[in-house]
């Protein structure tokens, strides 16, 4: 998903840190807030001092950037937006980094047969949700919003560690789900160096892992989309990974018939019936992955998707504020 499309269809639903005992245990919590992937950071450390907290989420910082400076398609120098400046015309030698990455969103995008799709980013934004639309585009216009849409005009070069987009004007982004890439890929990086708790939270992308200095699990609050001045749940979570998908803030209606934001890249049609999925496992990338597929795919065939994937769980609510929980859903409310 390029820039523009991560910022509508990221995580809409708040989540909110409920943080307690920040010192205890000769441990200390030190947290920063920044902005870095076109989105919103909260940098949480639990180290043995104030000195080496700090030290460690600039660390984190300079992680992030590094991960933005390779991916990020609307910085011009990247490798991705190289790849995409060169749809039609040849393959781009990327690092292994990024063409493992592109290789993962591909295989989702078969999984889920298009419900995601990393060359999303080059989909006319025809629907409008500032208020502005009085009408539902043609279906003419809607169809030839996703002409150049479409994974299996990708093609992967493993040996080379190529990318080609077959079609000139193509486009490859990761938005969301590179800050949740990014998110994993810290924790990964403080767990080596011996930092045994915190929480990389990007735009809701969210990794834990270890507890607070008290050395109770960290909280998350979910907000109840239909009422947000309360918490739908709050959950505890140790070394796990969570992210939400949603549509109450944007959104419009016609005919009775309420369209999200999220738009599914086979058909150019916004999704419908559920107005927010949180997904619940032990990597950030994949969850936004299943978050956003089962958002397009719907409450049925969201179901069936995550059940190839026993290590996730969810829970939607639908347009009409039903809570529905996954089988493997182990939180009580």
């Amino acid at each position: 998903m390029s820039k523009s499309q991560k910022i509508t269809t990221i995580q809409l639903l708040v989540m909110v840190l409920l943080f307690c005992g920040f010192t205890s245990s000769g441990q200390v919590l030190r947290k920063k807030t920044t902005l870095l992937m076109g989105g919103r950071f909260d940098i949480t450390i639990v180290a043995q001092d104030s000195l080496t907290a700090g030290q460690k989420i600039e660390e984190v910082i300079a992680e992030i950037t590094r991960i933005e400076n390779l991916i990020s398609d609307w910085k011009s120098d990247s490798q991705v937006s190289k790849v995409n400046q060169n749809a039609g015309i040849q393959p781009v030698k990327v690092d292994r980094e990024v063409f493992e990455l592109t290789q993962r969103a591909l295989k989702l995008s078969e999984i889920t047969n298009g419900g995601f799709d990393i060359s999303f980013a080059a989909m006319d934004r025809i629907w409008k949700f500032d208020g502005s639309m009085t009408e539902m585009p043609s279906a003419e216009a809607i169809k030839k919003s996703v002409e150049k849409v479409g994974y299996k005009n990708i093609i992967l070069d493993s040996v080379q560690s190529t990318i080609f987009l077959k079609i000139k004007g193509m486009k490859i982004g990761f938005g969301a789900l590179g800050e949740g890439y990014a998110t994993d890929k810290c924790r990964a990086m403080m767990l080596s160096q011996g930092i045994k708790a915190g929480i990389i939270n990007g735009s809701g992308d969210m990794s834990t892992w270890g507890t607070q200095p008290n050395g109770a699990p960290w909280k998350i609050g979910i907000t109840n989309p239909f009422k947000p001045e309360k918490l739908l749940k709050v959950i505890p979570l140790e070394q796990q990974a969570v992210t939400t998908s949603g549509s109450y803030e944007k959104f419009v209606v016609f005919d009775g018939k309420r369209y999200s934001h999220i738009i599914n890249p086979a058909t150019g049609y916004p999704a419908t019936g559920l107005c927010s999925v949180s997904v619940f496992g032990p990597n950030a990338e994949m969850a936004n992955g299943l978050s956003t597929s089962i958002m397009v795919l719907g409450q049925k065939d969201g179901m069936i998707l995550l059940q190839k994937f026993p290590e996730y769980s969810c829970l939607m609510i639908t347009d009409k504020g039903k809570v529905i929980k996954s089988k493997n859903f182990t939180y009580k409310f």
